[in-house]
Formats: C-alpha cells, sequence, structure tokens
C-alpha cells in the first residue's frame, strides 16, 4: 500500500505532465496555467524527474 503522501503526489505530477504537454515545454507558461512560482514549478518538475517524460529535456 501506498502512503497518502505517495499518493497525492500522483495527481501533482500529472497535472505538472498536462500543463508542459499544453504549454509546448515552456515553463513560464506552464506555471501561469498552474499558478505555481518558477522556483517551486522547477523544484517539482525535478522531484518527479519530469522532464525527460514529457520530451522537454532538449527544450531548456
Amino acid at each position: 500500500m501506498h502512503s497518502l503522501k505517495d499518493q497525492m503526489q500522483v495527481p501533482e505530477k500529472d497535472a505538472i505532465i498536462q500543463a508542459l504537454k499544453e504549454c509546448n515545454c515552456v515553463m513560464t507558461k506552464a506555471e501561469h496555467k498552474l499558478g505555481v512560482p518558477e522556483p517551486e514549478i522547477g523544484y517539482k518538475i525535478r522531484k518527479h524527474g519530469i522532464r525527460k517524460e514529457v520530451g522537454c529535456e532538449s527544450q531548456r
């Protein structure tokens, strides 16, 4: 069984992935879409290892 913390991170990760896809991997647009500051979204992208999943690794 996964902890509550693990379960809460799945929707967060999915929301970030969706926002990055919709914004063509432009973090500034994704952060506005999600309503979070850039340092926070950058941290969460690194934390979840999202850039490679979305195909954004070459976008930066």
